[in-house]
């Protein structure tokens, strides 16, 4: 090796004073002309109350504008195949480096989506069985059930000089179930929940949402398409009549002059319902499909979607269903003891990915989880997976929230990844609220003072104890620590659960008290989740409110959302004697220019689409005539434009005074929302906001027991003590409230507390303490107590 001789220090180059990503004028949705100075290879944390522009600055404006940087060197050709993004409005953004984005988007929720198959260990582990196991049966494609199986034969011509081969077979082995096509379920559909066979159909048979019998093109082709008699009751059909009714093959049919697809009506529900999520329905949409399809295991592959041949080649009298089912730690554990020098480079890559998953703290998962029921917490976990060993340094990656879901035990072994990441030369990027991980920081950025309109403006910029002695919201709140009660409410009854064993529960029997509220803690992957959602009994005037996304378009707003725009509508309507439809941009009242969407949208094709203001009706998305129609002084859009705390006034007094929707603008002031405006897009709110967006609207319903997961995902250290006051205002209302949650705050102001553990996955799914969080404290018997203990200062 070449010795260095020359001992003065290198003359500083250019390059190296590009050691900040630099931010001028960003406005990106509620931002007001913020500018900020980011060090580069350092760990900088957003923090700020929830809607205060933390996801604008950090997702919106820089990480968009890294990746469509990125986009564009790319070909034009490529460009066409990939999302189009627009410029963030920002004036200038310099120092960018690649941005990988870890969020907290739910991975995709297909039936056949599973943590194996978005994590590249099921590809790795189909070719070591294609490999190595006995009896052989084919190719990686053969063990997965992704693939079916497919056989053909017949005559093809092959052009070769004068010759011509006219004979050609073809074989692919595949993996899945033929039975339940690599779902692991099968579905029995209850035909009296389709229809009422005592109607004709132009009388209206079919009961499945959306199918109206005078309009619906689908109904349409059922009645006209020569098949069946319209105007004779369903019971009456003859055999024929109802096999092609129920099961007719597609066919080609002419309906009104339009060529349409005709096929039975069984196989339609299939498709147009049962091969979507259930989780990802319209809430009608799923209790229709809850009412009519039952899904059992299915009876051919026993849940494991594979077909007999993949569940038959084994390693070591272990087949890839075996290996998809086993927790995986044990999994790990496994591949580490084969030893097979033929595949070694395989089993290294593979056993470096499932070592990932115990050091991110999801050993507890199964390779045949499917990825839909991943927590977000969780999800955004499973995301980080191929990052943790790569190579690349210099890249900027950006983290939102990433202690969701996780206990206080597990929230120091994420600080390591963070900083892991950030030692090996790489720009952190972390958007969060829990004191745990702002206190690692190299760099803090607060933004504030308030949420909505009211912030959008950057308050601190500096460390941690900056930070502390700074006199923003976060510094105030920087060292909050709730105190647990000295007095707990009494139970009015309990609910009981016997023998749970969802998951990793292990036959748990567990008293929840009722009419208190009671917090179900534990590490991640304990059973806390399979407990409540899994084991508190249906029908018992349950209530529950998950971490599910929000669905809703650009249209959509917490107006349309939560149903207050419908009392809104009617009235403004019955005031000016006109119709409902005409105060809806979604209906007879929208734009012609825009369709109501307010802005008009120019596709430039590969290059980033435009979108500008509608020049007819200035961004307010009704006609001119609409606008005319009032309702005690203000036009529909000037109703949109108003915010919740400004609309409760206005709807509850006066001539403007509707108790609907005051009613509902209440419970949007109660969960902390008063600041958003009626009219904002679904799509601008933050993770935090849509949380609570989606409780509102769940207590309108009248319950007797609210199950609430992780209600303080999102929420700001200042926001937490509002949340704990309308739990106590739930609870002394008469109604129970189960919270399945990590954050100290809520343990300590809990009534009861069950604690599941000791561990994750085979570890936990044990009931290791129930009672008061006083008791919590004293005994410090569990990791929890622990935690909770040093969190009160006891």
């Amino acid at each position: 090796m070449a010795t260095r001789t020359d001992t003065r220090a290198p003359a500083p180059q250019a390059s190296d004073s590009h050691d900040l990503i630099r931010v001028h004028g960003a406005r990106v949705n509620n931002l007001k002309d913020v500018s900020v100075e980011i060090p580069k290879r350092r760990l900088t944390v957003f923090t700020g109350v929830s809607g205060s522009g933390k996801s604008s600055l950090v997702f919106s404006t820089i990480a968009a504008e890294s990746q469509r940087m990125i986009n564009e060197t790319y070909s034009a050709f490529v460009q066409g195949f990939m999302p189009t993004l627009a410029r963030p409005e920002v004036d200038v953004l310099e120092g960018l480096t690649t941005a990988i984005i870890v969020d907290q988007q739910r991975l995709g929720a297909d039936p056949r989506s599973t943590v194996g198959t978005v994590t590249d260990a099921n590809a790795m582990l189909r070719i070591l069985f294609s490999r190595l196991g006995e009896p052989h049966i084919g190719p990686p494609g053969a063990y997965a059930f992704n693939v079916p199986s497919v056989r053909a034969s017949g005559a093809i011509t092959v052009e070769r000089g004068n010759k011509k081969t006219v004979k050609a077979t073809f074989d692919r082995t595949g993996g899945m179930c033929p039975r339940c096509e690599g779902r692991g379920t099968v579905s029995d559909i209850d035909l009296t929940q389709l229809y009422d066979d005592s109607k004709s159909l132009s009388e209206g048979a079919f009961t499945i949402p959306g199918w109206k019998s005078d309009s619906q093109w689908t109904v349409q082709v059922y009645a006209q398409s020569g098949f069946v008699d319209p105007d004779k009751p369903i019971r009456r059909y003859t055999r024929k009549e109802l096999q092609d009714f129920l099961y007719g093959e597609p066919v080609k049919v002419k309906v009104n002059g339009v060529n349409l697809t005709y096929e039975g009506l069984i196989p339609k529900i299939q498709k147009s319902f049962l091969s979507k999520d259930k989780e990802a329905m319209q809430p009608h949409i799923r209790a229709f499909v809850e009412r009519a399809v039952t899904f059992t295991t299915c009876p051919e592959c026993e849940g494991t979607r594979l077909s007999e041949g993949a569940r038959s080649s084994k390693i070591d009298r272990v087949s890839i269903a075996d290996a998809c089912a086993m927790q995986i730690s044990d999994l790990a554990a496994w591949v580490r003891g084969l030893d097979e020098p033929s595949v070694a480079p395989l089993l290294t890559a593979l056993g470096g990915t499932l070592d990932s998953f115990v050091e991110i703290g999801l050993g507890y998962l199964s390779l045949d989880r499917p990825s839909g029921t991943l927590s977000g917490g969780e999800a955004q976990r499973v995301k980080m997976i191929r990052h943790l060993g790569s190579s690349l340094t210099d890249v900027t990656y950006v983290f939102d929230e990433p202690t969701i879901g996780l206990h206080p035990h597990d929230i120091q072994r994420m600080n390591g990844l963070l900083l892991r990441l950030r030692d090996k030369g790489n720009t952190v990027l972390v958007v969060e609220h829990k004191p745990e991980t702002i206190v690692i920081a190299d760099h803090i950025v607060d933004l504030g003072p308030g949420a909505g309109t009211a912030g959008g403006t950057v308050c601190f910029e500096g460390t941690v104890e900056g930070l502390r002695a700074g006199d923003t919201v976060t510094g105030r709140h920087f060292d909050d620590r709730a105190a647990v009660k000295k007095t707990v409410r009494e139970p009015t009854g309990v609910l009981e659960i016997r023998g749970a064993h969802t998951h990793n529960l292990r036959d748990v029997d567990v008293d929840v008290p009722l009419g208190v509220l009671t917090v179900v803690t534990g590490v991640a992957g304990s059973g806390k989740s399979s407990l409540v959602h899994g084991s508190i009994p249906p029908g018992e005037n349950v209530v529950s409110v998950d971490q599910g996304a929000i669905r809703g378009s650009r249209r959509s707003n917490p107006a349309t959302y939560t149903g207050l725009l419908d009392p809104i509508r009617k009235a403004v309507a019955k005031a000016n004697d006109v119709k409902p439809a005409l105060f809806s941009a979604n209906s007879e009242g929208a734009c012609p220019g825009c369709n109501g969407a307010g802005v008009v949208y120019s596709d430039l094709a590969m290059m980033a689409g435009v979108a500008s203001t509608c020049d007819e009706c200035e961004g307010k998305r009704f006609q001119s005539a609409v606008l005319e129609y009032r309702f005690a002084g203000r036009d529909i859009s000037e109703v949109l434009a108003m915010s919740v705390a400004e609309a409760e006034e206005f709807f509850g007094t006066g001539e403007g005074r509707i108790p609907a929707a005051h009613r509902v603008l209440g419970r949007l002031s109660d969960v902390g929302l008063g600041y958003l405006s009626l009219g904002q897009p679904l799509t601008t709110l933050s993770g935090g906001e849509r949380q609570r967006l989606k409780l509102a609207t769940h207590m309108a319903e009248k319950g007797g027991v609210y199950v609430l997961d992780e209600p303080t995902a999102g929420l700001h250290l200042a926001d937490v003590q509002q949340l704990l006051g309308l739990l106590d205002r739930i609870v002394d209302s008469g109604t129970s409230v189960v919270v399945v949650e990590h954050h100290q705050a809520v343990m300590a102001h809990a009534d009861w507390i069950i604690d599941l553990g000791p561990g994750a996955g085979h570890d936990g799914g044990r009931i290791v303490f129930e009672g008061t969080p006083a008791d919590l404290v004293a005994g410090r018997a569990t990791l929890t107590g622990e935690h909770l203990a040093a969190y009160v200062g006891a």
